[in-house]
């Protein structure tokens, strides 16, 4: 559950400032990446754990809402639901703080249920405990394998140790400030993100976004205009104006970003993971798929809150002007 404040400023250590009154809105990474990607059109399971609290109904009652498949979500006893403490400036940007809760229970019937689905891409987010995470990227290639998609945030003091034992993973997405903790240096703006989401790839990911806010995000990866799999006859490029043109092979691609009027950027990177994997599972080459996933994180930063700002097709193409390329 999220709990938003809208201040003047982000506080400092040590400082105080006065906010509006608190929104107790529907959150968590994985289920806001959920709800984005339904409400772009994906069939969605999501599958974790929640208190048996109200926040945790709460919670279940939004995601049904949604279209999303709840089934695989698993009540705890004795626990809270996982919090998330939000401030969000004039300007958008937001600072948060989030407190685990049920998020911590997830474990092997989760990863087993998880690794059961019959589904096109799976997205991990990294609210939840580190062996769980390890449990479902450590995997031996099989002959048919969903997408993988691994959201390392918030970023957890193992991070190398996971992506170098992910054998199963497709695709890294993280942002500036996640980034830079894997990487041990500042990430900060769209050249700096390239760099590190072509230095990422060693680390251990075959393909890797680093998202850089209202600029844009750049991807690194060995064939970056083709599909991760061809579960879809691939979709024509997208026309975009100013995107940049096709980079040579392994080197990595800078997508500008779409100028929008921000009001609350809180659920911008969860809409992009969640439109990328849609996008990604529906055959888009990965080139064209960060450039929606950047689209659609650009119209959510246009309203507030996290799953209430989440855009479908139409609000993309108004705010934007790309047309959504899975339908």
């Amino acid at each position: 559950m999220d709990i938003s404040v809208t201040v003047p400023r982000l506080p400092g250590p040590g400082s105080t400032v006065l906010g509006s009154a608190a929104r107790f809105t529907p959150g968590g990474k994985g289920a806001n990446q959920a709800v984005a990607a339904a409400r772009l059109g994906a069939d969605v399971r999501m599958v974790g754990c929640v208190g048996d609290d109200d926040f945790g109904r709460r919670l279940l009652a939004a995601l049904a809402a949604e279209g999303v498949d709840a089934e695989g979500v698993r009540t705890v006893a004795g626990v809270p639901t996982g919090l998330a403490m939000i401030a969000v400036d004039e300007s958008g940007e937001n600072l948060i703080t989030v407190a685990q809760g049920a998020n911590r229970e997830v474990g092997a019937e989760e990863v087993a249920r998880t690794l059961s689905l019959d589904a096109d891409a799976i997205v991990i987010s990294a609210e939840i405990p580190v062996l769980a995470i390890h449990q479902v990227f450590a995997r031996p290639a099989a002959e048919y394998l969903p997408i993988r998609i691994l959201n390392l945030a918030p970023v957890p003091a193992e991070a190398r140790e996971i992506l170098a034992g992910a054998t199963s993973l497709d695709l890294l997405v993280v942002n500036e400030s996640e980034a830079a903790a894997i990487l041990g240096r500042p990430v900060e703006g769209l050249p700096a993100a390239s760099q590190a989401a072509a230095d990422l790839t060693k680390v251990g990911a075959p393909y890797v976004v680093v998202t850089a806010g209202a600029h844009g995000a750049a991807l690194a990866g060995p064939q970056t205009g083709s599909p991760l799999a061809p579960v879809a006859p691939p979709i024509p490029p997208v026309p975009a104006p100013g995107a940049a043109s096709a980079p040579e092979a392994g080197a990595p691609l800078a997508v500008p970003g779409f100028h929008v009027t921000a009001v609350d950027t809180v659920g911008a990177g969860d809409t992009f993971v969640g439109a990328l994997a849609v996008a990604l599972a529906a055959g888009v080459s990965v080139d064209e798929a960060v450039r929606a996933a950047a689209a659609a994180g650009a119209a959510a930063a246009t309203r507030p809150g996290a799953q209430a700002a989440m855009p479908r097709p139409p609000d993309i193409l108004t705010l934007t002007g790309l047309n959504w390329p899975v339908g």
